[in-house]
């Protein structure tokens, strides 16, 4: 047994040896020809009504309806958060990719989307009562994160659909406004409910608008939730449909608060080492399981957070470089099967294969 255990931990440390040496040549750059492969999925479905998984409270007849009917703006992609951070993939492909083949295609889809009339439709929606549960966090995060991306652009279609959604954003802010002070314990777990995760984005948002009273709340309240975190038991992830690193996901979020020497402390507090079950990528069993293949996007999610903490520790420390490492190894699992026949989740991958990029970049090695 002791043997058999040796020689594991050999293959181990080969493995990771080959990792170290190589991590740029296993991820594919961000290239055009990868920025209209991740749009052709994206847009294939924008306008997919059907199937659709929204969760949806019914109050009468009077309530069932069809998805484009309830949800006008974002009603394909299979439920409502997906077609929200789709209209965010795409909105950063037109931007960072002025030449993207079928950018005027694209740029007419979502402007038939984001429409005056269409966002006004979904404000009621949220408006209704026994709907401050819709979407929350995740689909609200991914809402901010669009208009944070329409803020940041000074062109011209950007600046229209930012005007736009702001009735929307604004319903979304309020909504955390009112939501986390009641939240006493923050959700932890690697799913759509993280809290963390919700501040992070909304936080983005605040920045991005230069919104400063909010800012200043959702940093009060991730301090009031993590602050006082230490020794982060990482070591038991994953769970079985994880789409984040409950660890990774809150330094992630922590990162964003605190100063650089602030997070450096609380960082080396939180997770004293990179714990194995951290450095190699989840094992994905089956991706034609809807929620086996969440695995997927968590080893996408997990490089996102590893590349931007690797921007925030110090270079000659031993999580920059586990980090750093780790998060190419990650990548490079997932990044092929965001475009495999045989996966049920290409068309949310994307984004999470988008945005694994936005984090990789500028990343000191």
């Amino acid at each position: 047994m002791k043997r058999l255990v040796l020689i594991v931990d050999m293959i181990i440390f080969t493995m990771s040896s080959l990792y170290a040496q190589m991590p740029n040549l296993m991820i594919p750059p961000f290239s055009i020809e990868m920025a209209s492969k991740f749009s052709s999925i994206t847009m294939a479905c924008l306008d997919k009504e059907y199937p659709n998984n929204n969760i949806h409270l019914m109050d009468s007849d009077s309530d069932v309806l069809s998805p484009s009917k309830l949800h006008p703006a974002f009603y394909g992609n299979l439920n409502w958060h997906s077609s929200v951070h789709a209209h965010w993939l795409l909105v950063k492909l037109i931007i960072d990719f002025p030449e993207l083949k079928d950018r005027d295609k694209i740029i007419a889809a979502i402007d038939k989307h984001l429409t005056p009339e269409n966002i006004a439709a979904e404000v009621a929606y949220f408006s209704r009562s026994g709907r401050a549960c819709f979407e929350r966090p995740y689909g609200w995060s991914w809402l901010l994160k669009l208009s944070s991306e329409l803020a940041r652009s000074d062109e011209k279609f950007a600046k229209k659909w930012f005007q736009n959604l702001a009735p929307l954003a604004d319903v979304i802010k309020k909504g955390y406004y009112d939501y986390l002070p009641g939240l006493y314990y923050p959700i932890r777990r690697g799913s759509i409910d993280n809290t963390a995760f919700g501040i992070a984005l909304a936080y983005d948002y605040a920045v991005a608008v230069g919104d400063k009273t909010f800012e200043t709340f959702l940093a009060e309240r991730a301090k009031f939730y993590f602050y006082n975190d230490n020794n982060v038991p990482a070591n038991w992830e994953p769970e079985g449909e994880d789409l984040f690193s409950p660890s990774l996901i809150e330094a992630d979020l922590m990162r964003r608060i605190l100063t650089k020497e602030q997070f450096v402390r609380w960082f080396k507090d939180f997770m004293p080492e990179i714990p194995f079950s951290l450095i190699y990528p989840a094992v994905v069993a089956n991706r034609k399981d809807p929620k086996g293949v969440n695995l997927d996007g968590l080893n996408l999610s997990r490089a996102w957070c590893m590349f931007e903490l690797a921007k925030v520790l110090p270079d000659d420390s031993q999580s920059h470089r586990d980090l750093w490492q780790a998060g190419y190894r990650h990548a490079a699992e997932a990044l092929p099967n965001v475009l495999s026949d045989n996966c049920s989740g290409s068309q949310w991958l994307a984004t999470f294969a988008v945005y694994m990029y936005e984090s990789l970049s500028n990343v000191q090695q």
